[in-house]
């Protein structure tokens, strides 16, 4: 973790103070809870920026796995009927294979790099979704398989594996349901991959997973709150919030407005 945080030791165990920068990631936390649960992405777009801005893009990493998998499961296993898993498979995979590529650039990369290239690939991808644009090309096991191994890239690095798959699957015309359904079953899938491969690249550090931990029970209420709006909202609404959210993260989250985040 490049700036680490204030911590305490409490009964053996080491917990994070809630300071600035706790305070300003765990309110970033229950928004992208509420994006995650109204519309099945966003929460790993908006929470990584910002982490990463606070905490350093490997924390960054570790902060977005564990905070969207064991919440996730209760919102994900009753739309599991409803995914596509022939379209789910293939991601699944491709994403599998490609993680790890993103993990080594994680490890090895400069971290204000990796900071400017999150957050472009962010607004690339919400700008690309909010202009309209459908995608009219193939959508066969192969094409799948290749939007996943950039999604894993992205996970590794990240854990942002929505960019590429959110733009080929919103841009599918399929139904709101069933392109939430896809998402949420692809990123628990997803984390399952995503901690094994964190473990093994060390960067499971104990003050991290604490912060991550005291995280958790804000961004599941920010799920429940979220799951409970999506019947109750349009789905041009429920896309324009999520995007709007994207959007500032990313942008605050730049370098260029360090100051405006506690560090």
């Amino acid at each position: 973790m490049e700036t680490p945080g204030t911590l305490s030791e409490v009964d053996g165990m080491v917990f994070p103070e809630l300071d600035a920068a706790l305070a300003a990631l765990l309110v970033t936390i229950l928004v992208a809870g509420v994006a995650k649960g109204l519309s099945g992405f966003g929460s790993g777009m908006i929470v990584a920026p910002v982490a990463g801005a606070l905490y350093g893009p490997k924390a960054a990493l570790v902060i977005v796995v564990l905070i969207d998998s064991l919440p996730a499961v209760p919102i994900t296993i009753p739309v599991l009927p409803l995914a596509r898993w022939r379209e789910v498979l293939p991601v699944i995979a491709g994403l599998l294979l490609l993680f790890p590529a993103g993990i080594a650039i994680l490890t090895h990369g400069d971290t204000d790099v990796l900071r400017w290239t999150i957050s472009i690939a962010i607004l690339a991808c919400a700008a690309t979704l909010m202009s309209g644009y459908r995608y009219r090309g193939p959508r066969n096991a192969a094409v799948s398989f290749g939007v996943g191994g950039v999604a894993g890239i992205l996970s590794g690095i990240a854990s942002i594996p929505g960019p590429p798959v959110i733009a080929y699957w919103m841009a599918s015309g399929l139904p709101a349901a069933v392109v939430r359904a896809n998402l949420l079953t692809l990123f628990l899938l997803g984390e399952v991959v995503s901690l094994g491969n964190i473990w093994a690249a060390g960067l499971l550090k104990a003050e991290v997973v604490m912060i991550a931990l005291a995280a958790a029970p804000v961004y599941f209420a920010g799920l429940i709150a979220g799951a409970r709006g999506f019947d109750r909202s349009s789905e041009r609404t429920y896309r324009i919030a999520t995007y709007g959210l994207i959007v500032f993260a990313a942008v605050l989250a730049l370098p260029l407005f360090d100051g405006l985040l506690p560090r």
